[in-house]
């Protein structure tokens, strides 16, 4: 699944590149970015390879194919560039969702319990047995969506400021404001509610870890709204594509994730720790 998402993400960031003024190798880009979910799968299988040395290959194989496809005229260092970001930027970016995925304290399966303060006197008490993994991926997942919809929601009732109107004249300063508190209440909230007594995982210094979880993961998905706004007004362009009816293309749905995924693994590696009952 995240190999199909980055192999569309980087066809659409191709075509805003293109609409640039850049000239990508898109066929070589797409692959790319395809591959670098399966190669991060690989690497968690077991299976080594000389990452950085393969990675060299590919940078070295696109400078080539790039002087033999597009020479003098056809814009080879813009062609390059456009090309090796694209893929590290979506492909790469996404790949951070599987490290969470299956993160090295999230081994084991979590068991939600619903209804679980009258088990005793309930014989209907529901249980749901999930990978830790999963739940601990959702965090960064629910925590994103929220500081969206608090973000629009505040911005849209009481926005008055706007935030970077050169860059998107929509985001108000209360908007970013209202999002890092929803992003906050929701981290809170599922990490003390579903994480730490389902999986058995919570975060140093609590509450406060979660909290600082919370802020840095909305800074972030605010940032990678911005700069696909960004890339879309140097573009010209309103939506990534059309691939999603209603809702534009994969990168104006995943814009806030690429800033988000590496933020949060690197977060996990520094906060997260076991919470046994």
């Amino acid at each position: 699944m995240l190999a199909v998402a980055s192999a569309i993400g980087a066809w659409e960031f191709f075509r805003i590149a293109r609409a640039c003024g850049l000239t990508p190798l898109e066929d070589v880009g797409i692959a790319v970015a395809g591959l670098i979910p399966l190669a991060v799968h690989a690497a968690f299988q077991g299976i080594q390879f000389p990452s950085l040395t393969l990675g060299a290959v590919v940078l070295v194989a696109t400078l080539g194919l790039t002087i033999w496809r597009r020479g003098v005229d056809g814009k080879s260092l813009g062609a390059a560039a456009s090309t090796v970001f694209g893929a590290l930027y979506v492909g790469g970016m996404l790949s951070y969702g599987y490290a969470l995925r299956y993160h090295p304290y999230a081994f084991g399966d979590a068991a939600i319990r619903f209804g679980e303060r009258h088990a005793a006197t309930d014989p209907t008490v529901k249980t749901l047995v999930v990978p830790s993994g999963a739940l601990l991926l959702m965090l960064p997942l629910l925590t994103t969506w929220a500081s969206d919809i608090g973000a629009y929601a505040v911005g849209r009732g009481i926005g008055r400021h706007q935030l970077i109107p050169t860059v998107s004249p929509g985001k108000t300063v209360e908007g970013a404001i209202g999002g890092l508190i929803a992003a906050i209440v929701v981290a809170w909230a599922f990490g003390n509610g579903v994480l730490r007594p389902a999986a058995q995982l919570g975060f140093k210094w609590y509450p406060w870890g979660l909290i600082l979880f919370g802020a840095l993961v909305s800074v972030a998905a605010q940032v990678g709204d911005l700069a696909e706004s960004l890339f879309k007004r140097e573009a010209g362009v309103k939506d990534s594509s059309r691939i999603i009816p209603g809702h534009g293309g994969m990168l104006d749905r995943l814009d806030s994730l690429f800033f988000v995924l590496p933020v949060s693994y690197l977060l996990t590696g520094w906060l997260l720790t076991w919470a046994p009952r």
